[in-house]
């Protein structure tokens, strides 16, 4: 087989999809000592700029038209499609070149959703990676995902929150409503938890924020306050991340965090939980399992469909902090 040079790597969104995509662009790079190039939305550049391993980074901004002619000029070797999608399966006939893809249980996935049966693999999206681009020559290394920060987006946590030395990050928010952590749930984790607690969060979640940081003395909120890198900068620092399923989520795994993930509407069995390195377990997932409506999207919603919001709501506190128990008694054992 002849060894691919110059590849093309796709993923078009979103946060965590792109982070999740680190594993093949190492891989690839350190084991094929190939050129990678990598397609993503504009919106989503900021992820990728600073990747020592992505040596161009192609942006989509707008049709797709626009781009094909320079992609076609570059003469890949290789597609490697991580997204799959209608736009990606146009970009496969344009360049009329080998590619390389993976089983996105499309079908499961369907399955799970509309009759609640579950025909889904108990395997990591990352591992489906791996599994779809075997021919390409490359094997799984083990060594779990990779997120940059620019050194000029790194927090001082000394200067930025001063007296502060071991803290809590508390995700607070997510692209769907059917995917956060709600605001009676926060209040409760921000009363029960005796260590310092950073909230971190984009703008719209800085009211939220000042709402649960007015509550409790040890409460600091950062939501708002910071890009996507400064938060994944002070996750990098935390001794602990409770989060909902979201991107930071993703980056916190990435540093090998102790994680407690809250599951609304979507489903660990997706495969999209935390990835961590080889023999390194740090997730604990806490869910409501057994309800008749989910998991209701595979995705989310601006809304619950069935306006209780059962699957967030029904997670207790008691269970948030058994899991922090058996999370560090694992730990220490």
């Amino acid at each position: 087989m002849q060894i691919a040079k110059k590849i093309l790597i796709v993923r078009f969104s979103s946060i965590g999809d792109i982070v999740l995509t680190s594993p093949i662009i190492r891989t690839i790079k350190e084991q094929l000592g190939a050129e990678i190039h990598f397609l993503t939305k504009k919106q989503f550049s900021y992820l990728l700029t600073d990747h020592p391993q992505v040596d161009k980074l192609w942006l989509l901004d707008g049709r797709l038209g626009d781009l094909l002619p320079r992609l076609q000029a570059e003469h890949f070797d290789c597609l490697v499609d991580l997204h799959k999608n209608l736009r990606t399966l146009r970009l496969r006939l344009q360049l009329g070149i080998p590619y390389y893809s993976f089983d996105k249980l499309n079908l499961a996935k369907w399955l799970m959703v509309r009759f609640k049966v579950n025909r889904l693999p108990a395997v990591h999206l990352v591992d489906r990676y791996f599994a779809g681009l075997k021919a390409l020559g490359i094997s799984n290394d083990g060594k779990g995902l990779d997120f940059f920060i620019p050194e000029k987006e790194e927090v001082s946590i000394a200067s930025a929150f001063p007296g502060i030395r071991n803290y809590v990050v508390l995700v607070i928010g997510a692209t769907y409503y059917t995917k956060r952590i709600p605001e009676e749930n926060l209040l409760a984790i921000c009363a029960s938890l005796p260590e310092a607690i950073i909230i971190v969060g984009g703008p719209d979640e800085a009211a939220l924020g000042d709402r649960l940081a007015a509550t409790q003395a040890q409460v600091i909120n950062a939501a708002g306050k910071y890009s996507l890198m400064g938060s994944a900068s002070i996750i990098r620092q935390a001794d602990r991340v409770i989060t909902s399923d979201t991107g930071l989520m993703h980056i916190a795994a990435a540093y090998q965090k102790k994680i407690i993930s809250l599951w609304g509407n979507t489903i660990p069995d997706f495969g999209m939980y935390p990835y961590y390195k080889k023999n390194v377990y740090l997730n604990q997932c806490l869910e409501i399992k057994g309800l008749s409506c989910r998991p209701c999207s595979k995705i989310g919603y601006d809304a619950c469909p069935k306006g209780h919001f059962a699957c967030m709501k029904q997670i207790k506190i008691t269970n948030l902090l058994a899991a922090i128990e058996k999370q560090d008694g694992a730990i220490q054992s």
